[in-house]
């Protein structure tokens, strides 16, 4: 159980009217119930505290079920009361996350097992996390960079500026967005989330939030909360938010990038491949660099999200590679003489890609190179030419040999054919989220752009 009633009290919440119980789909899409406080306690006060939620819930796009889902059955949806949050951007609200459980222990598995959903994104990252800890003495702090388009009408498409990247001009004190943007903030802060940077993006009307690094399951729900808060607002002043990975074929995309900073017990050695890693930085760094063109599907999960990687756009580039402070390598290494602050920023993540399992992916990987001291053989891209820049010669000195997926097809094969994806995320949880995200893409494909565009823009 994830519950402690003695932990949440309708005397210790005064304002709070209602609770939003909350979830994140395979689609990534934010879903959530409404919950009047006083029904939340007596909730709180039954022998299983939970709300039962239709097993299909994981497999439905629209209205339409993806392969290998039913309408029959139901799973216990458990609050972790340790997620509570202040709605900033909705008085009188809370939110909370939890997991998803059978209602009947399953048979023939561990007792610690028993009840877990083995499709449930915040049980795998859990997972993941755990055994990290437990089995290497590894933990993990992950921080979040929101990029968003504010736009003042949809149909047709208009940002609420034209403002560059850094531009004073974007954030004009006064102006519909820059209200709307400091509004965000201070919900935020409200919320509890620390937040370290605003400031205007390259495209028309984009902006990005720079939330504090947490621990991988509390930063993942934090980013949650953040994009909630900035629907919500842009909402509440007549502006809609997009997390889209491209709203303009001319301008700069939309990402999500994660930075993810590896802790080990104890002394590490500096590494022989590069000296501003240590080996489990390396060994970590070289795992996620060998599984990255399966990670792709997980991380970029929309054959839009292809549109926005592309060579020589900042947005990482196509080939498997990373680099010290490289924005043009799917692997940036961030603060690297720093090894109190030093990160790798994957940027191959954009906001249509459910963050719960996009960073169990990308931990899992890396927890196996530690585990069995992968050698890191990709060299250091940190010159002043971009790996597709580069002849095959020049790649080959550094060890660049592959190339990510350019395709959303190319990168389901690879999940589909990765042995180790299989064995972290499960093979069930693989087949069934492959099935969900054909779905998915199914129901984006229309022959309109214009209608593509609007699909996207409405779900994301």
């Amino acid at each position: 159980m994830h519950v402690d009633r003695q932990e949440l009290d309708i005397h210790n919440l005064p304002g709070i009217k209602y609770i939003r119980i909350q979830w994140v789909d395979l689609t990534n899409a934010i879903c959530y119930r409404v919950i009047p406080i006083s029904y939340f306690i007596k909730i709180l006060q039954s022998p299983r505290p939970s709300i039962s939620i239709t097993k299909s819930i994981l497999g439905l796009v629209h209205l339409t079920l993806a392969e290998g889902f039913s309408p029959i059955g139901e799973y216990l949806y458990v609050p972790d009361i340790t997620t509570l949050k202040l709605c900033g951007y909705a008085p009188g609200y809370a939110t909370l996350m939890g997991y998803f459980e059978e209602k009947s222990p399953k048979q023939n598995v561990p007792r610690s097992l028993e009840y877990k959903v083995d499709l449930c994104p915040r049980t795998i990252l859990n997972r993941i996390v755990e055994d990290a800890r437990v089995s290497l003495g590894l933990e993990f702090l992950v921080g979040f960079e929101t990029e968003f388009i504010l736009l003042s009408s949809v149909s047709p498409v208009k940002a609420v500026n034209e403002a560059s990247y850094g531009r004073a001009s974007g954030l004009r004190t006064g102006s519909p967005e820059y209200l709307a943007l400091e509004e965000m903030l201070d919900a935020l802060h409200l919320s509890g989330i620390e937040v370290q940077a605003l400031h205007k993006e390259g495209a028309p009307g984009q902006y990005e939030i720079v939330t504090a690094p947490l621990r991988p399951l509390q930063a993942v729900d934090a980013l949650i909360h953040t994009r909630e808060t900035i629907y919500n607002i842009a909402n509440k002043h007549g502006l809609y938010a997009t997390l889209a990975p491209r709203v303009y074929g001319n301008s700069c995309g939309s990402s999500s990038h994660a930075h993810i900073s590896v802790h080990a017990q104890g002394e590490s050695p500096v590494s022989s491949a590069s000296p501003n890693l240590t080996d489990v930085e390396a060994s970590f760094l070289a795992s996620v660099l060998d599984h990255l063109p399966a990670l792709i599907a997980l991380t970029l999960p929309i054959p839009e999200s292809f549109k926005r990687m592309a060579d020589g756009v900042w947005s990482g580039g196509t080939y498997v590679c990373w680099g010290t402070d490289n924005r043009e390598a799917p692997l940036r290494l961030s603060n690297a003489t720093s090894p109190s602050t030093r990160n790798f920023e994957y940027r191959a993540l954009d906001g249509t890609a459910n963050p719960y399992i996009a960073i169990a992916g990308i931990i899992g990987a890396g927890v196996e190179g530690v585990r069995d001291q992968v050698e890191l053989k990709i060299k250091d891209n940190s010159g002043d030419i971009p790996a597709a820049n580069m002849d095959d010669r020049e790649r080959g000195a550094l060890g660049i040999t592959k190339r990510l997926p350019l395709s959303w097809d190319e990168a389901r094969e690879n999940l589909e054919q990765d042995e180790l994806m299989g064995e972290l995320l499960g093979g069930n949880f693989v087949t069934k989220y492959l099935n969900v995200n054909k779905t998915l893409a199914e129901s984006f494909d229309v022959p309109s752009e214009t209608e593509r565009s609007a699909r996207l823009l409405a779900y994301y």
